[in-house]
């Protein structure tokens, strides 16, 4: 008989065990099941603001490059209407239907003076021309592009400018060089205008798969966490620009200053294989 009760005792305490054990496993199962829900919707509600995030972005640099694109129109425009249609105007003058009434020698004098204003016009529009597209870069490639822009920049006796290219056997594409020339015409200006530097210098090298551009300067420069910051403000339009044109190459740009903090490097990394 008290083992009887022993044994009903025992059963009774396992099946509690038992119980209690159930019941633990089913809070923890109910507990990672509300945890991993949880998680997914901060997952969920991440990837939806970080989507936001680079869908403003893309906005931004979309409208930055929609931006510039019509500055160039409307500074084209401008050079065009107040430098080129003055002269081609004066011209005219020169060669009104009254012309068949002076004088020879008149005439001559006339046509003369009509053929010097007509030549500064072409002139002009020659210089309106290159700026959009600089023949040395068109004719004879980025290395010789870039070696005329530095010059220019060193014979100006403002600062100390060199360039050097190691591993630029292969041209790039005629835009992709284009748009890298404009990147580097934009990170000098803004170092001629802001950084007070006193040397400048860029070196160009490449791998299998990429080429690189690095700028260097002694002046006050940006690091990266600056440049994202400027780069999203309204008055950034400059460092919109660059961004826009990275972007275009599939590339990528970095800001840092040197550990030995005596001077900043912008460097730009371009894939091989990119397509515009």
């Amino acid at each position: 008989m008290i083992f009887l009760q022993a044994a009903t005792s025992t059963a009774s305490g396992f099946n509690y065990i038992m119980l209690f054990g159930t019941l633990a496993m089913v809070s923890l199962t109910l507990g990672i099941v509300f945890f991993v829900i949880f998680h997914q919707r901060k997952v969920t509600r991440f990837n939806a603001e970080l989507k936001k995030m680079e869908d403003e972005k893309q906005q931004a640099l979309l409208n930055a490059s929609i931006k510039f694109q019509e500055e160039e129109r409307n500074r084209i425009a401008a050079d065009l209407h107040d430098d080129v249609g003055p002269l081609l105007a004066t011209a005219r003058l020169y060669l009104n239907e009254n012309i068949i009434h002076q004088e020879p020698a008149s005439q001559l004098q006339s046509v003369f003076s009509a053929k010097q204003i007509i030549d500064d016009a072409i002139q002009l529009i020659r210089n309106i021309s290159h700026s959009m597209m600089p023949p040395t870069l068109k004719n004879f490639g980025l290395e010789s592009a870039m070696g005329d822009l530095f010059q220019k920049i060193n014979g100006s006796g403002t600062l100390n400018a060199s360039v050097r290219f190691h591993d630029y056997r292969t041209r790039l594409k005629l835009d992709q060089e284009l748009l890298i020339f404009r990147i580097v015409q934009e990170l000098i200006n803004n170092i001629i205008k802001h950084s007070n530097a006193g040397f400048i210098h860029l070196t160009q090298n490449a791998n299998a798969t990429h080429s690189y551009f690095r700028l260097h300067h002694d002046g006050k420069g940006l690091l990266q966490d600056d440049f994202e910051r400027m780069s999203h403000n309204s008055a950034g339009l400059g460092l919109k620009n660059i961004t826009s044109r990275v972007r275009v190459l599939n590339g990528r740009i970095f800001f840092e200053i040197d550990p030995s903090h005596t001077y900043y490097k912008v460097t730009i990394e371009i894939p091989k294989d990119a397509t515009l």
